[in-house]
């Protein structure tokens, strides 16, 4: 150590010292550099990083050798021989190259080691050859401890150079720190070795030819050694600088990358796995970049698609092809699906040698959705179109036929060619009419008439419609419609059926659909003219309203064909019979009704006696002789009315005196009549305010058993206290309150206000509570008797509800069905009146009443008449078969009750058991009433 510390000191010109270790440490630097960037490159670019190093390095150990020769100072003239220190330089190239190579390409800590230990064998070599090529007057005599160590210092520092570089820390710092070990190495190993050197003087030997002087060997190494350096440096400076860059940019790009939302953009390695995730792989495939990186990318296919290995073919599409390109289903992590667009490119190292895939992916889900739902529009429109009712042609601004439908064809007969050979509008009318007309001058005529029409029609007013009847009868609206590149589209409708059917609502809405005659509304209208003509020319005009008698038994009997059948044959032998001035309609059900204009009273008789005639005539249907009849009513125009109203209702008046009259078919209009009516429409308007009023009360009569003459309930009776006229018979309000309508109000305040009674009392005795027709068949009675009873509490057992048969009768389903429905609440049904009606027994078997009450008319004549009691009799007896009590009604003597107590009667009401009575006579009056 002293003797290399000496041969520093002492035999070194410090100067040339400080320049030789300035030099060693640039070219270092330069080395370190270039190593840095093979260590960070592949392929190819990697050796050619590390080779430029290893010049660099090389010919900056060398020059450091030479320039510290130079500041060496043994006491004798040195010189250099020419060979062996080129030899030199190229040995200290070839072997640092090799140990940068060695360091750069070979993995862990082998390359580092063995790289080391080859640039510190690389850089002796140099120096001993360089000394080798040293000419002196003399002989040089080597320490072999120093030499030997000079190799090991240099190559451990190398060796930590090699290992800095390959450090993973901060490439500054390192880069640094390797560069000073390196100069340290090349430095410790020349001095070391200058250390191991003696030269013994000899001035007879002689120097060798072609010996470089010192002084032009240090300006050739200077000047080389700067420029070399310099080039080193500013190369490394601009790939540092070039590396700067394209880490920047790359850095921009991965993050661009990372950031796109709309593209799944991943990298796959050789065997699919996934390599990398951006954002937008993460919100269309729902993972996250820890769970899917390193995993197949096969699980983005369906199972049927992963069994029959679709993945691993796009992938080996793309590496033969250069790029694999699709669209299909994917999915999601959670198990949901979307259509994707995939774009599949494989990539190469810098060896050229497959290093993976690009994957893009792109949900264009509704993109497809959009592009199928348009197809399928589309499609569905061509359809749509062929099948259209209407005919569609599209013509161009040359009048020219671009496309028609099936439907326009059919209708004008032409075929589907047409539209393919660029026919004008005029020339496709000269076919349509060259095949209807024979003659051609005549079709040529007409086709350019309807040309012009249409033309006019298209030009004049943009487009209309025009209805044209052809020669086969058919009706066909065209309508055109003007388009702004000149063009029209024009639609054909075949409207025939539907003029035909215009004209049969004309028809109807003016016509009796049964019978054909005029209706109510052409009938006045028909009036009106007739009546204007009438004060016109002074002329009269009669109205006669018809009403056919009997009708309903037809119905009834034989049916409503049967009926229709008397109908349209009485109005058809009403029509035949009709002359100049005569005029018949009908209003509905069996009402008709005529107008005679007339001078003399002897031509209004005529035409009476003829409708007579028409209607009294016999009729046969099927098996039956029909006989209908009918009752007319007149008013003459002026002298009974000068309105068509007024006369209108005038001869309803007469017609329904004719009707009632037993002896009479034609009855005149007579102002007394109109009185009639006007006293029967103001009674009936006192009857709707008679419930707010309070005029109307509930009597009660009692019902007793027959055979015990207990109490067992009693019939609820409505009575009127009218103002004016003060008792109003039931007989004479209840059938008017239901032909106005005021039934419904009043019998349910009827019903309301028994019930809240009843409730009040002390016994449990039933209420009897007659309904009627109209209530059953036009209110909503089963709600109605739910609600009361709710309202007033009463127990739905004491409520019996009393129905004729006339209640049922005409929609006898429907009635029955809601009877069941208020039998289901509890309350009993009684029929009333029974005996009267021509089907009791048919009703008796439709329906299980609760009791039968027996017609007050047999009571009438039972003690006298033995038919009246044996039909007593009969019907006690068909209520004992059928477990039905029967309630006699109207008992006046005791005569008549022995006799129900004898036939075996089970109940009974009349004068003779108690009068009908408010409920405060019936308990605290001293008749049997009071029991109660």
């Amino acid at each position: 150590m002293f003797k290399v510390l000496t041969c520093l000191v002492v035999e070194h010109n410090p100067r040339l010292v400080v320049l030789a270790a300035l030099v060693c440490f640039l070219a270092s630097y330069g080395a370190v550099t270039l190593l840095q960037r093979a260590r960070g490159s592949s392929g190819k670019a990697k050796a050619i990083w590390a080779t430029a190093a290893g010049i660099a390095s090389g010919f900056g150990i060398w020059a450091t050798h030479f320039i510290a020769m130079l500041a060496y100072d043994p006491g004798v003239v040195l010189g250099y021989q020419m060979d062996l220190t080129g030899l030199s330089l190229a040995v200290a190239i070839i072997l640092t190259t090799t140990a940068l190579l060695i360091a750069t390409h070979v993995q862990d800590r082998l390359g580092w080691i063995a790289g080391g230990f080859v640039l510190g064998g690389g850089v002796a070599c140099m120096h001993f050859l360089g000394m080798a090529a040293l000419d002196v007057p003399g002989s040089i005599r080597w320490n072999a401890a120093l030499v030997v160590a000079s190799v090991v210092v240099g190559s451990l520092f190398d060796i930590a150079a090699l290992r800095t570089i390959a450090s993973v820390g901060k490439p500054l710092k390192a880069k640094i720190l390797a560069t000073l070990l390196m100069t340290l190495g090349i430095v410790a190993l020349h001095f070391t070795a200058m250390g191991a050197v003696t030269i013994e003087a000899d001035l007879l030997t002689p120097t060798h030819a072609g010996m470089i002087q010192p002084h032009l060997l240090a300006f050739v190494i200077a000047g080389t050694a700067f420029f070399l350096l310099s080039m080193v440096l500013i190369a490394a400076g601009f790939a540092h600088h070039a590396e700067l860059s394209a880490a920047a940019a790359e850095r921009e790009f991965a993050r661009f990358v990372r950031s796109v939302k709309d593209y799944a953009i991943y990298m796959l390695d050789t065997d699919g796995r996934v390599a990398s995730w951006n954002a937008g792989a993460e919100a269309n495939k729902g993972y996250k970049g820890e769970e899917i990186v390193g995993k197949n990318f096969a699980c983005f296919y369906s199972q049927e698609d992963q069994r029959d290995g679709v993945p691993q073919r796009a992938l080996e599409v793309a590496l033969a092809d250069g790029k694999y390109e699709n669209e299909g289903w994917r999915y999601r992590k959670d198990g949901s699906r979307f259509w994707a667009h995939v774009v599949l490119d494989p990539f190469m190292d810098d060896d050229g040698k497959h290093a993976g895939f690009i994957k893009i992916v792109k949900d264009i889900t509704k993109a497809k959705l959009d592009a199928d739902r348009i197809a399928e529009v589309s499609n569905n429109l061509d359809v749509a179109l062929e099948n259209m009712s209407q005919g569609i042609c599209l013509f161009d601004s040359s009048d020219r036929l671009l496309l028609s439908n099936r439907r326009c064809r059919e209708i004008f007969g032409f075929s589907e060619t047409l539209a393919g050979k660029g026919l004008t509008f005029r020339e496709i009318l000269d076919i349509v009419f060259a095949r209807i007309y024979t003659d051609p001058e005549m079709a040529r005529t007409k086709a350019e008439e309807l040309y012009q029409k249409h033309r006019i029609e298209m030009v004049g007013n943009g487009g209309g419609d025009i209805v044209e009847k052809l020669v086969n009868g058919r009706s066909i609206l065209t309508k055109h419609r003007t388009l702004p590149d000149g063009g029209w589209v024009s639609t054909y409708e075949d409207i025939t059926e539907r003029l035909d059917t215009e004209e049969q609502i004309t028809f109807l809405a003016r016509h009796d659909s049964l019978t054909g005659l005029p209706n109510r509304l052409q009938f006045s209208s028909y009036l009106e003219e007739e009546l204007d003509a009438a004060a016109w020319f002074n002329r009269k005009v009669a109205v006669i309203g018809i009403d056919l008698n009997k009708f309903k038994e037809v119905n009834d009997l034989h049916g409503h064909a049967a009926g229709d059948f008397v109908l349209v044959t009485i109005a058809q032998r009403m029509k035949g019979l009709l002359q100049e001035g005569e005029f018949v309609a009908r209003f509905g059900g069996d009402e008709f009704a005529a107008v005679k204009r007339f001078e003399e009273l002897s031509e209004l008789n005529d035409f009476l006696r003829r409708i007579e005639k028409s209607l009294h005539e016999e009729m046969r249907f099927g098996d039956f002789e029909l006989k209908s009849g009918g009752s007319m009513g007149v008013a003459i125009y002026p002298q009974d009315a000068e309105t068509a109203d007024t006369l209108i209702n005038n001869a309803d008046l007469a017609m329904y005196r004719a009707k009632a009259a037993l002896n009479q078919t034609v009855c005149f209009y007579e102002v007394s009549m109109d009185e009639a009516a006007r006293q029967r429409r103001a009674l009936a308007n006192d009857l709707w305010d008679a419930v707010e009023k309070k005029q109307l009360a509930l009597h009660y009569q009692v019902q007793k058993s027959v055979m015990s003459g207990a109490v067992i309930g009693y019939e609820v009776l409505l009575r009127w206290s009218h103002p004016e006229r003060g008792m109003v018979p039931p007989s004479e309000f209840i059938p008017l309150a239901e032909e106005c309508g005021a039934i419904l109000p009043i019998g349910e305040w009827v019903l309301r206000e028994a019930c809240r009674e009843a409730a009040g009392w002390e016994s449990s005795h039933k209420i009897a509570v007659n309904l009627s027709p109209v209530q059953l068949a036009n209110g909503d009675i089963v709600s109605l008797v739910q609600d009361v009873l709710a309202d007033t509490g009463l127990d739905p057992n004491r409520l019996e509800l009393e129905i004729t048969e006339s209640t049922i009768i005409d929609d006898k389903e429907r009635a029955l069905l809601t009877l069941r429905q208020i039998k289901e609440l509890g309350v009993t049904i009684a029929i009333d009146d029974f005996g009267t009606g021509y089907s009791s027994l048919e009703t008796l078997r439709s329906f299980p009443f609760d009791k039968i009450k027996l017609d007050r008319s047999f009571m009438w004549e039972v003690e006298g008449s033995p038919q009246a009691k044996a039909i007593v009799r009969a019907i006690l007896a068909l209520g004992q078969s059928l477990s039905v009590p029967v309630l006699a009604e109207g008992v006046e003597t005791q005569k008549q009750l022995d006799i129900l107590q004898a036939e075996g009667c089970d109940e009974a009401q009349g004068y003779l058991l108690g009068r009908p009575a408010p409920i405060t006579v019936l308990f605290t009056g001293k008749d049997d009433a009071a029991a109660a």
